[in-house]
Protein backbone atom coordinates (compact mmCIF):
# COMPACT_ATOMS: atom_id res chain seq x y z
CA UNK A 1 0.00 0.00 0.00
CA UNK A 2 2.86 2.38 0.73
CA UNK A 3 4.24 1.85 -2.73
CA UNK A 4 0.97 2.95 -4.29
CA UNK A 5 1.41 6.26 -2.50
CA UNK A 6 4.94 6.63 -3.82
CA UNK A 7 6.52 5.87 -0.46
CA UNK A 8 9.17 3.32 0.33
CA UNK A 9 8.95 0.94 3.28
CA UNK A 10 11.01 1.90 6.30
CA UNK A 11 13.97 -0.43 6.80
CA UNK A 12 15.99 1.50 9.32
CA UNK A 13 17.07 4.59 7.43
CA UNK A 14 19.81 4.06 4.90
CA UNK A 15 20.37 0.45 5.92
CA UNK A 16 21.11 -1.91 3.07
CA UNK A 17 18.09 -4.27 2.89
CA UNK A 18 20.42 -7.25 2.44
CA UNK A 19 21.78 -6.79 5.97
CA UNK A 20 18.54 -7.45 7.92
CA UNK A 21 17.81 -10.36 5.57
CA UNK A 22 21.20 -11.86 6.41
CA UNK A 23 20.71 -11.28 10.13
CA UNK A 24 17.28 -12.95 10.01
CA UNK A 25 18.62 -15.98 8.14
CA UNK A 26 21.60 -16.34 10.49
CA UNK A 27 19.32 -15.99 13.50
CA UNK A 28 17.01 -18.71 12.19
CA UNK A 29 19.90 -21.14 11.64
CA UNK A 30 21.33 -20.34 15.07
CA UNK A 31 17.95 -21.08 16.69
CA UNK A 32 17.49 -24.32 14.76
CA UNK A 33 21.04 -25.41 15.53
CA UNK A 34 20.53 -24.66 19.24
CA UNK A 35 17.37 -26.77 19.21
CA UNK A 36 18.96 -29.67 17.34
CA UNK A 37 19.31 -32.41 19.95
CA UNK A 38 22.14 -34.42 18.42
CA UNK A 39 25.76 -33.44 19.01
CA UNK A 40 28.12 -33.57 16.05
CA UNK A 41 31.83 -32.94 15.71
CA UNK A 42 31.83 -29.52 14.05
CA UNK A 43 28.90 -27.96 15.88
CA UNK A 44 31.17 -25.48 17.69
CA UNK A 45 32.65 -24.31 14.39
CA UNK A 46 29.17 -23.66 13.01
CA UNK A 47 28.12 -21.76 16.14
CA UNK A 48 31.29 -19.62 16.09
CA UNK A 49 30.97 -18.76 12.41
CA UNK A 50 27.28 -17.93 12.71
CA UNK A 51 28.14 -15.57 15.57
CA UNK A 52 30.84 -14.01 13.39
CA UNK A 53 28.39 -13.58 10.50
CA UNK A 54 25.91 -11.87 12.79
CA UNK A 55 28.61 -9.57 14.13
CA UNK A 56 29.68 -8.67 10.59
CA UNK A 57 26.09 -7.85 9.67
CA UNK A 58 25.63 -5.73 12.79
CA UNK A 59 28.54 -3.61 11.62
CA UNK A 60 26.82 -2.78 8.33
CA UNK A 61 27.55 -4.28 4.94
CA UNK A 62 29.98 -7.15 5.59
CA UNK A 63 33.07 -7.94 3.55
CA UNK A 64 31.97 -10.45 0.91
CA UNK A 65 35.12 -12.58 1.02
CA UNK A 66 34.89 -13.04 4.81
CA UNK A 67 31.16 -13.67 4.61
CA UNK A 68 31.62 -16.39 2.00
CA UNK A 69 34.40 -17.99 4.04
CA UNK A 70 32.11 -18.16 7.06
CA UNK A 71 29.34 -19.63 4.92
CA UNK A 72 31.70 -22.31 3.64
CA UNK A 73 32.69 -23.25 7.19
CA UNK A 74 29.07 -23.35 8.35
CA UNK A 75 28.01 -25.43 5.35
CA UNK A 76 30.88 -27.83 5.92
CA UNK A 77 29.91 -28.14 9.57
CA UNK A 78 26.15 -28.64 9.28
CA UNK A 79 25.73 -29.57 5.62
CA UNK A 80 25.08 -33.24 6.36
CA UNK A 81 22.34 -32.47 8.90
CA UNK A 82 19.20 -32.61 6.79
CA UNK A 83 17.05 -31.09 9.55
CA UNK A 84 19.02 -27.84 9.17
CA UNK A 85 19.06 -27.73 5.37
CA UNK A 86 16.24 -25.20 4.98
CA UNK A 87 17.81 -22.72 7.37
CA UNK A 88 21.24 -23.26 5.81
CA UNK A 89 19.80 -22.58 2.37
CA UNK A 90 18.30 -19.33 3.64
CA UNK A 91 21.72 -18.23 4.93
CA UNK A 92 23.35 -19.17 1.62
CA UNK A 93 20.72 -17.21 -0.31
CA UNK A 94 21.23 -14.19 1.95
CA UNK A 95 25.00 -14.31 1.46
CA UNK A 96 24.61 -14.63 -2.31
CA UNK A 97 22.64 -11.37 -2.36
CA UNK A 98 25.81 -9.55 -1.32
CA UNK A 99 27.29 -10.42 -4.71
CA UNK A 100 24.60 -8.23 -6.25
CA UNK A 101 24.31 -4.45 -6.00
CA UNK A 102 21.95 -3.29 -3.22
CA UNK A 103 18.33 -2.77 -4.22
CA UNK A 104 17.01 0.76 -4.14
Amino acid sequence: MLRSLGQKPVTGGDEDPRVPALRAAVSRLRRELAGYPVEFTDRGIAEDELAAMDAMAMGGVPELRRLRRSLLLVAGSVGSVSALSGALTAVRDAVERFGEPPRA
